[in-house]
């Protein structure tokens, strides 16, 4: 019988076959190009026909609260929003040049700033500061043996600017206390020291119940003494032009003195030494 030698055959790989660990792609895919599944599937699983994502699960923030909380947080929301503008229109008025509407409304405006809102500039109209006004205050002592005695002047503007230089949070206390407290004064008295109206007798209490309370905390009573009775008086310089100005200014000091002012039982105990 006759024999051939026959020629080895090409063995076929079959799919999963351990010889080969890399399962064969799909037909006319290149091998060094990885299968990118479908654009937008993660995960490369399709989507069944028909389904939709849940918009429920696709909403955040607001659009996420029912319809009541919803509707709740629109009002708060008109609130705030309502009360900004009123608040806005009242500075914008309170500020602004005298006119119809502020003449006409000034009532409610009052009503609106004081005091906590209260600005002391004008819209449209600067007017810096051109002097420098310290505060100083004295007062008149009783000693334990019943004698009288009267303090020096105690510069209090300058304490307050010496507490206020370097600190970087100074408080509203030792910025404004003492300034407003003597403005009130000033612009609520005629040139004889006499009040103008309701506001003219509450600026003396208010400046002397500060005056008093001030000079208690810089000892200016020692112990066994009580303070009887406090005087105030202001020192206006003007500042001095630049050396560029042509203008000539006086640079001496002007005093305004107030009478003395006796304290009340309730204010002579807490400015007085314990």
């Amino acid at each position: 019988m006759d024999t051939y030698d026959e020629e080895p055959v090409a063995r076929r790989e079959q799919p999963g076959d351990p010889a080969d660990p890399v399962s064969p792609l799909p037909a006319g895919t290149d091998r060094d190009v990885p299968h990118d599944p479908r654009p937008g599937d993660a995960t490369g699983v399709r989507e069944t026909e028909g389904s939709a994502p849940d918009p429920a699960a696709a909403r955040t923030g607001v659009a996420a609260l029912s319809l009541r909380y919803q509707i709740a947080a629109a009002l708060v929301l008109a609130v705030v929003a309502v009360a900004a503008c009123v608040h806005l229109g009242m500075v914008f008025l309170h500020v602004a040049p005298a006119n119809v509407v502020s003449k006409e409304h000034s009532k409610a405006i009052n009503d609106w700033i004081y005091p906590e809102f209260e600005q002391n500039w004008k819209l449209f109209a600067p007017d810096p500061l051109q002097q420098n006004i310290d505060v100083q205050a004295r007062a008149e002592l009783l000693t334990g043996d019943g004698g009288r005695r009267t303090t020096g002047w105690y510069d209090l503007s300058a304490l307050d600017g010496a507490a206020i230089d370097g600190n970087p949070l100074p408080s509203h206390t030792q910025q404004n206390e003492l300034r407003r407290a003597w403005d009130f004064y000033v612009t609520s008295h005629d040139g004889q020291n006499r009040p103008v109206g309701l506001r003219g007798t509450l600026s003396e209490d208010y400046l002397r119940r500060a005056v008093a309370l001030r000079l208690g905390r810089e000892h200016a009573a020692q112990q066994g003494e009580s303070v009887e009775s406090v005087q105030v008086r202001s020192r206006t310089t003007e500042v001095p032009p630049p050396k560029w100005s042509g203008e000539k200014v006086s640079t001496a000091s002007v005093y305004h003195r107030l009478p003395w002012w006796p304290l009340p039982d309730g204010e002579r105990t807490e400015a007085s030494a314990r």
